[in-house]
């Protein structure tokens, strides 16, 4: 049965490949991305390529009114996309660390918002965080504003569940350990991490497709090294 997709972040990495898994199965893929040249060069008929920047209310709402047009269900919304900061607490600067949580929280806020009128009983939201989320996680210095955002959206998806869990849809946040990316490498140059986009992306995707029916509300840790 084919399905309508929404995922963000799909430039590169996770949510580039993502893209493309869920496109050749033949489901109507909506890849947002401020960038979004990389998913319009795949030039694929299910593929709807927008250009939308999560910090800007106007351009949430104007790809979001793109979708309703198209279609009149999401059946998943995969918040994907994020920025990462690494920068020492006594070198903060305010204005990078609200960048973070704009896309990082008030970007999943604004879009997940707007995108349930569209939603039903057996749709899925899933929102990608991060082990440095986690509490009780190890914890690295310089990512306190990213690891923090990433705290923020694992209690705004326990607190959604319980909003919708009579009517639907399903609220589940993956807390990923290291996975080989371009935002990794940037970050930690050098850095050999235990699995690459696309690995992750195939579990992404099928929990996806399937997680809703065994979860809500759950926070599920995505990482094969402990901590």
């Amino acid at each position: 049965m084919t399905k309508n997709i929404v995922i963000t972040g799909t430039s590169r990495g996770i949510g580039f490949e993502l893209t493309k898994k869920f496109a050749a199965d033949g489901h109507q893929v909506f890849a947002l991305s401020r960038n979004d040249e990389n998913t319009k060069a795949l030039k694929l008929e299910n593929v709807h390529s927008l250009s939308c920047d999560l910090c800007d209310e106007q351009s949430v709402t104007a790809a979001v009114n793109f979708i309703a047009n198209k279609v009149s269900q999401i059946d998943i919304l995969i918040n994907n996309a994020g920025k990462f900061l690494k920068q020492d607490f006594k070198d903060t600067q305010m204005d990078a660390v609200k960048k973070v949580y704009q896309t990082n929280v008030f970007g999943v806020i604004d879009l997940t918002y707007k995108i349930l009128p569209m939603m039903i009983e057996t749709s899925h939201v899933v929102t990608i965080s991060s082990m440095g989320g986690v509490q009780g996680s190890v914890k690295f210095p310089g990512l306190a504003a990213y690891s923090s955002s990433k705290a923020a959206v694992i209690t705004l998806t326990e607190l959604l569940a319980e909003e919708y869990k009579n009517e639907g849809p399903s609220f589940n946040v993956l807390a990923l350990g290291a996975v080989q990316t371009e935002m990794l490498e940037e970050a930690f140059p050098g850095i050999q991490a235990p699995n690459s986009a696309e690995e992750m992306a195939t579990y992404i995707k099928h929990f996806s497709e399937t997680g809703h029916q065994f979860y809500n509300g759950k926070l599920l840790q995505v990482s094969s090294s402990t901590p």
